[in-house]
């Protein structure tokens, strides 16, 4: 197996473990942990090291990693954990028509529609009581234990005129199982018990989602695309992650990567870009040796944010949804996306100094803007750039079928983006792009 089709096959394996946030997170530590990095805790005084690699979690679902530079400023590379997807609510269980089902939360925005007759299972968080403090486990079934079956369509005549239309409090539960004695919640607790070794008595809580149990793989006929779950962001998040933990050689700069939840429901929670969570880290690691907030705000001022998040490739079905003159297409490399309202943080000067970037490492670059007949999504980028002030690009993989339970891309861009994201991280290109600024006349 060659190294990129070995990084690929990485990838995939490091998607299909991770079905939740908190599994992402524990991946990328371990990953972390395995490269030398060590663990820090909020909690705790800090003592880093020139040249120092380590890395901090919040709530198991976001991450910060970092080697520490000898010179004020930042390289930052951005992405979040989170996707799509549908989630237990607390009270899930019910019965109905001789059925066992569970209710629940539509997360995000979630293409509804994808998320039937799938062979489903659940993953996420329990919490069970300790003797001094509740402790936090990781839990995923790896068995198909749920569906949400389609009505027929001699029961649904239009449905393929018409679409299929799902109301997300009536059509969304999946079926659990036949009906029983025991209640639905009572069922799952015992098997969330006999999983983690416990009692029932001993679970507090549980944040479970539903995932697709079917494993990503690569597909076409040169194995040119990548087919799985989640490539919106952890796709970004890979990349970063072994750009960073292959980026050995010493930096004058500090090195960045900071990997958020809940983008996908607007960030403002303590764990999302919203949070100072960056801001307070970056801090720490500014005032480590010279107590002086004019250092932190001065290594802002040199410092270059990219924020990573996957973006759309044109479907030759659906042509005509995209503006004529930005068409990105699979494998064709990373997409640098802007809007005019600011829903991406891409500016001229950012713009450039990527495409610079991409130059260096010979990677294609391609551009990316919504019609200006229709809404723009937007990314952890412009809340990043309006929290600390520093300038950002907006950059991110073509993709198709963006927000489905299962997604597509290119297996050729991924090995592009790592490179291009190691150019960012090589000691060189901090010397006059690393700040992004133009010199003014």
């Amino acid at each position: 197996m060659n190294p990129k089709t070995n990084r690929i096959q990485n990838l995939l394996e490091f998607i299909d473990r991770s079905p939740t946030p908190f599994h992402a997170v524990r991946e990328m530590t371990d990953t972390l942990s395995e490269k030398g990095f060590i663990e820090l805790k909020e909690t705790n005084a800090w003592k880093l090291t020139p040249n120092g690699r380590y890395f901090l979690t919040r709530n198991d679902s976001s991450l910060i990693a970092f080697t520490v530079g000898s010179k004020p400023g930042f390289k930052i590379i951005g992405a979040h954990t989170d996707s799509p997807n549908l989630r237990l609510k607390p009270q899930a269980g019910y019965a109905k028509n001789g059925y066992l089902q569970l209710g629940v939360e539509v997360y995000g925005g979630v293409l509804l529609s994808t998320w039937t007759d799938r062979d489903l299972s659940l993953a996420g968080r329990v919490i069970l009581g300790g003797k001094k403090m509740p402790l936090s486990k990781l839990i995923r079934f790896e068995q198909a234990l749920l569906r949400i079956p389609q009505l027929a369509i001699h029961l649904n005549r239009d449905v393929n005129k018409k679409g299929l239309i799902l109301n997300e409090q009536n059509h969304l539960p999946p079926i659990f199982s036949l009906q029983k004695k025991s209640t639905p919640d009572e069922i799952l607790k015992k098997m969330v018990a006999r999983k983690l070794k416990c009692r029932p008595a001993d679970i507090m809580g549980m944040e479970l989602s539903l995932y697709d149990t079917q494993p990503g793989t690569v597909a076409g006929p040169d194995g040119e695309f990548i087919f799985s779950g989640r490539l919106d962001n952890l796709a970004s998040c890979h990349c970063a992650l072994h750009a960073l933990a292959e980026s050995t050689k010493k930096d004058s700069v500090t090195r960045v990567i900071a990997f958020y939840d809940h983008e996908e429901v607007g960030s403002e929670t303590a764990q999302g870009a919203g949070s100072p969570f960056l801001k307070d880290v970056l801090e720490r690691i500014a005032l480590v040796e010279e107590n002086s907030r004019e250092k932190f705000l001065r290594a802002l001022a040199k410092s270059f944010f990219i924020s990573a998040d996957m973006a759309h490739a044109v479907h030759p079905n659906y042509s005509d949804k995209h503006d004529s003159h930005h068409m990105p297409i699979i494998n064709g490399g990373p997409v640098i996306k802007s809007n005019a309202g600011q829903r991406y943080a891409t500016e001229g000067i950012s713009s450039v100094w990527f495409e610079s970037l991409c130059r260096k490492a010979g990677v294609p670059v391609q551009k990316f803007v919504v019609r200006s007949d229709l809404g723009c999504g937007s990314t952890i980028g412009p809340i990043t750039a309006a929290n600390l002030g520093i300038r950002t690009v907006d950059v991110g993989n073509p993709m198709l079928s963006m927000h489905s339970i299962r997604e597509m891309a290119g297996a050729k861009d991924h090995e592009l983006l790592i490179r291009t994201f190691k150019e960012f991280f090589r000691p060189t290109a901090g010397s006059k792009l690393q700040q992004g600024n133009a010199s003014r006349k």
